[in-house]
């Protein structure tokens, strides 16, 4: 056996050590799972064309687990691109090494390499996913995580008859890859994808796609999971199930109190986790439509995007079903597709369980304030670099994003291996500001179209337990679903308009509001989080609408380690991945 085997294995068994001595949860288990990233060919709307995925599945296979235990995950990348996979929502305490942000984290997975993932799970309990952190490869490289609560304990409800995945998507005909690549070129902005996916599939509206639809088998008097996951790349949605309402008892792998609505809103990025009773009229229909339709805030005339809807089939198989099945009904009640009171009325209502098993912390007393802005820039062209086409964006200038008007810049290092070894300087700035900072050039601007920014890889550093609560405005024309990785965070308050912090914060939910990993900040609003910065590593927040990744709307907070090796961030794996 190698050299760098056995050192592998050494840091593998020093691992499990050191997980069981960050949560040793009674019970929990070493669980271990092989990813192999393939090009595989998948057939959509009558187009066939390769595809990145893992173990040959699309979406990806499922990870099950309890509360506490220690998943490993070997990916070896057979693809023929460079890859990384991050966990998300897992708070991997003190193991930033396997959170998997592409140049934030790690260096990524080079073809024909592998690296092995620790995930760490302590206070989830739900509906998680994973998924490519690399480019755009996460419009097909993503799957579920299904965390059960610890043996000997159960769900905060009564346990459901059957839980079933259902992983919302896109699907573009053009390979992703040239999608990005195209957009890099022209500054422009990405074009939209060809249809919405239910579980892969964007359902019997679409052509070529009636037998593939994904069809759910239901029994009357039966209750069923929906482990629902927002997996696109572009779009929030709408989803909701005919002749049926839905009962929210939680996001984000958080529970909730339980929530029944006609509908639901779900960013990208999020999870929930929703029961769907069985209980049809006697002698109706037998088969509903479950429908995920894009929410959008963009202007409609003026800026494309993919404005389908994606369905499944919800059909009855027991014996009061027996008259021949008609068509599907369609869900009435979903909200249209630019809706923004029924968006805004529906996660306004989300509130965290706060039971004796699911307490609620919401810290009170504030240690750091940010404000934090979010906006879409413009940058020039190079007029130097012949190959580049920039003509596509706004002015003859290219699209960009920022936070506080600082674009972020990925990289040539990864910022955690720079940190870990002090040698930050040169990688990155550690002045990511708390309020936001103007720059204008009048002669590139003037006063019409979006606002020129700066590039910078700008970070917060934060020292180990300050309570930071980050009020995200939004300055642009959308919707946008904020991540934070390394930890789950209170949605304290939101509202329209410009946020006053002299009158606002009168309006907090401290007492159970929803705990969640990725927050939507409503289009030209506001949106509060309050966490306790005790997880010591290197966190990447950013949008999870992928093109405002790339243009740079994105940061990294650097949580200092304690002072007690329980608040220290565990060793560096020898087996990382080289840049």
């Amino acid at each position: 056996m190698g050299t760098a085997k056995i050192l592998a294995l050494l840091w593998l068994l020093a691992g499990v050590v050191l997980a069981l001595a960050v949560n040793p949860a009674h019970g929990a288990k070493t669980r271990h799972y092989d990813f192999f990233i393939t090009e595989t060919n998948y057939t959509r709307l009558c187009h066939e064309k390769s595809i990145l995925t893992v173990n040959g599945q699309f979406p990806g296979p499922t990870i099950y687990a309890r509360k506490g235990d220690l998943v490993i995950v070997n990916v070896h990348n057979n693809g023929n691109k460079n890859i990384t996979i991050h966990w998300h929502g897992v708070d991997q305490p003190r193991n930033p090494w396997s959170d998997g942000p592409e140049f934030i984290t790690q260096c990524p997975i080079r073809p024909g390499g592998n690296f092995t993932y620790q995930v760490i799970l302590s206070e989830e309990e739900g509906t998680l996913w994973w998924h490519a952190h690399s480019d755009f490869d996460r419009a097909t490289v993503h799957g579920a995580i299904i965390i059960h609560p610890k043996r000997g304990t159960t769900f905060p409800f009564k346990k459901p008859d059957k839980e079933i995945p259902v992983i919302l998507g896109e699907w573009w005909n053009a390979d992703v890859e040239h999608v990005l690549d195209e957009a890099k070129l022209t500054g422009g902005d990405v074009k939209p994808s060809d249809a919405n996916t239910i579980n892969g599939q964007p359902g019997d509206m679409f052509p070529c796609s009636r037998d593939d639809t994904f069809k759910l088998a239901v029994q009357q008097g039966n209750t069923y999971l929906l482990r629902i996951i927002n997996a696109g790349l572009t779009n929030d949605m709408f989803f909701a199930i005919a002749g049926h309402r839905l009962t929210v008892v939680g996001i984000d792998a958080r529970y909730t109190k339980p929530l029944t609505v006609d509908y639901i809103m779900i960013a990208p990025g999020q999870t929930m986790d929703v029961l769907l009773e069985a209980k049809r009229t006697l002698g109706s229909n037998s088969r509903y439509y479950m429908a995920a339709r894009t929410f959008i805030t963009l202007p409609l005339d003026t800026i494309p995007f993919n404005n389908s809807t994606a369905t499944a089939i919800v059909e009855y198989t027991d014996s009061a079903a027996a008259r021949p099945p008609g068509p599907p009904e369609f869900p009435v009640l979903l909200p249209a597709i630019k809706d923004e009171g029924a968006a805004m009325a529906f996660v306004t209502q989300l509130r965290s369980l706060g039971n004796q098993d699911h307490p609620v912390h919401v810290p009170t007393q504030v240690n750091e304030h940010m404000l934090i802005d979010i906006d879409i820039n413009v940058l020039p062209c190079d007029p130097t670099n012949t190959t580049e086409k920039c003509k596509e964006g706004p002015q003859g200038n290219r699209f960009a994003a920022s936070l506080n008007n600082v674009s972020f810049q990925s990289p040539a290092v990864d910022v955690l291996d720079a940190y870990y070894y002090g040698s930050g300087r040169g990688v990155y700035e550690e002045d990511f500001p708390n309020k936001p900072t103007a720059f204008v050039d009048p002669t590139i601007n003037n006063g019409n179209g979006p606002l020129m920014t700066k590039r910078g890889t700008k970070v917060k550093v934060l020292e180990y337990g300050t309570v930071v609560e980050v009020v995200f405005h939004d300055l642009s024309s959308e919707n946008h679903p904020m991540h934070l990785h390394g930890f789950a965070f209170y949605v304290v308050g939101r509202g329209n308009g410009t946020f006053d912090e002299s009158r606002d914060p009168a309006t907090y939910n401290l007492v159970d509001p929803p705990f969640q990993n990725t927050v939507s900040v409503p289009r030209s609003g506001w949106a509060a989080i309050r966490f306790r910065a005790d997880n010591p590593g290197v966190w990447f927040m950013h949008c999870h609408f992928d093109r405002h990744v790339v243009w740079g709307m994105d940061t990294v907070f650097i949580v200092k380690d304690g002072k007690t090796p329980q608040a220290q961030m565990l060793p560096r794996p020898p087996n990382m991945p080289q840049c």
